[in-house]
Parts: structure tokens; C-alpha cells; sequence
């Protein structure tokens, strides 16, 4: 008996398809990688008066980040996005393969021209960018996608996921910086903030505001909610700082 190989015939995706798989994975990798420089950068990278110590971190996470990038459809031609909307990356002479890993790698590094590559792609009437062009590849409905709700779901959680890292993170550096220390240490020592509280007994869970330092100067404002015994007052506190000195308070509202 002779073995019968059984192809498939692939329909190409739609151009707003793949539009909206670059956005969201363009969306996941960003999010990777500020989240992975966040955590390398630590709570109190705020505070940090070293550029190139500073640079050198970002250099430590961005370069492999980028290579991550590049080779986001690596598996079976299929990113994230591309998961979610339910297509993958194809041989144009065969596509029942998947591409190698070296050209899909090439195929992905026209990205860093991406105003070029939409045009070419909403313009091409094969609906391909220039890095299929190179790589001799095409991007084709996924006859094997997964059902719509669980695609969906993805897709939130990856939202939602970002957002509150981000709001958590960065809430958690602006607590942990040293004019935020200082603002809440002026708080406490303000007599008539005591007075209208009833006594201090914490602070809201996120201030809100910024935190600026320039060659060793900085600038910073924060809108903090102060717990009391009897009321809760919302404060807003601009401080400054001196070259090589420390965060002195320079204004308090209530």
C-alpha cells in the first residue's frame, strides 16, 4: 500500500486580520518587555541619579526583548495575535510547511520599518508586506483556530494584565520614592491636616502625580489621600530638588 499524503488548501487572511494581530502583538511584546525592565529597574529606580547604569539595564533587557520579538512566530508560524485571530504564517510554495525558524526571524525584522510595511501590504494585491516578499511567505486562515470565546477571553486577560501591572508598579515606585517619604513626612507634621482628620492613619493605596530628575534636579507633585480617624483629605504636594541635595517641600494644598 502507498502512503497518501493528505494537503490542505489554505484561504489567505484578510489584511484587517493581520493588522490587528500586529497591533496586539506588538501590544504583549512591549508590555514583556517594560514589565521585564520594570522589574530589573527596581522599585526605586525613581530615585536613580545614574544614567549609564541606568542605560546599560535597558540595553541588558531590550536586546534580547527585541530578538523575542522577531522571532514571535517561531512556533508553527503562530504568534500571539495571530493565535487570537486565527491565522498563521505558510511556505507560499507549500503551505501545508511552516517556514523555517531563520525565515520567519528575517521576515519579522521588516517590522522595524513598519510604516513601509503597512502601505506595501495594504496596497499589494497578493495582501503581502515586504518581509514576506523576502522570506517567501504568506500569512493564511487557520483551519485548526480555537473557538471564538476563548480567543476572546485571551485578549482581555492580556489587557487587563497590562494595565493593572502597570498601575501597580508604577504606584508601588512612587510610593517607594524618597519625595513621596518626604511629602508624607510634612503631612504628618502639618497641625491643621491632623486636626481636620482627626489624627493620621494611613494614606490612600495609589497616589497619583510625578516624579522628574534631571542631572541630580528634580520636580515632583503628588495628589495623596490621607486616611484620618474622623475625615479622609485629599492633599496635593509639589516638591523640589537640588543637584547632590534633598526633596525640600515647596507648596501643600488641601
Amino acid at each position: 500500500m502507498t502512503e497518501q499524503t493528505t494537503e490542505l488548501t489554505f484561504l489567505k487572511s484578510s489584511r484587517k486580520r493581520r493588522i490587528a494581530a500586529f497591533i496586539i502583538d506588538h501590544f504583549v511584546m512591549t508590555f514583556l518587555m517594560v514589565s521585564i525592565l520594570f522589574i530589573a529597574l527596581g522599585p526605586n529606580f525613581m530615585d536613580e541619579n545614574n544614567p549609564s547604569k541606568m542605560m546599560t539595564t535597558m540595553l541588558f533587557v531590550m536586546i534580547p526583548g527585541f530578538i523575542l520579538y522577531f522571532a514571535k512566530d517561531s512556533l508553527k508560524g503562530i504568534s500571539v495575535g495571530k493565535w487570537i485571530m486565527g491565522i498563521m504564517v505558510r511556505d507560499e510554495n507549500n503551505q501545508n510547511e511552516t517556514p523555517s525558524f531563520g525565515r520567519l526571524f528575517l521576515r519579522n525584522l521588516f517590522i522595524v520599518i513598519w510604516p513601509v510595511e503597512f502601505i506595501v501590504l495594504a496596497t499589494n494585491d497578493q495582501k503581502k508586506r515586504l518581509g514576506d516578499k523576502v522570506a517567501k511567505t504568506v500569512v493564511v486562515k487557520n483551519p485548526n483556530k480555537p473557538a471564538k470565546l476563548p480567543r476572546i477571553l485571551a485578549l482581555i486577560g492580556v489587557g487587563v494584565t497590562f494595565f493593572v501591572f502597570v498601575f501597580l508598579f508604577a504606584g508601588s515606585a512612587m510610593k517607594n520614592s524618597e519625595a513621596y517619604k518626604v511629602a508624607t513626612k510634612e503631612i504628618e507634621q502639618n497641625k491643621e491636616i491632623i486636626k481636620e482628620t482627626g489624627g493620621i492613619k494611613g494614606y490612600g493605596m495609589m497616589p497619583t502625580g510625578n516624579v522628574s530628575i534631571s542631572n541630580g534636579q528634580g520636580q515632583a507633585q503628588f495628589e495623596i489621600k490621607v486616611l484620618g480617624n474622623t475625615n479622609d483629605l485629599n492633599v496635593s504636594v509639589y516638591l523640589e530638588k537640588k543637584p547632590n541635595g534633598q526633596w525640600k517641600l515647596i507648596e501643600m494644598q488641601k
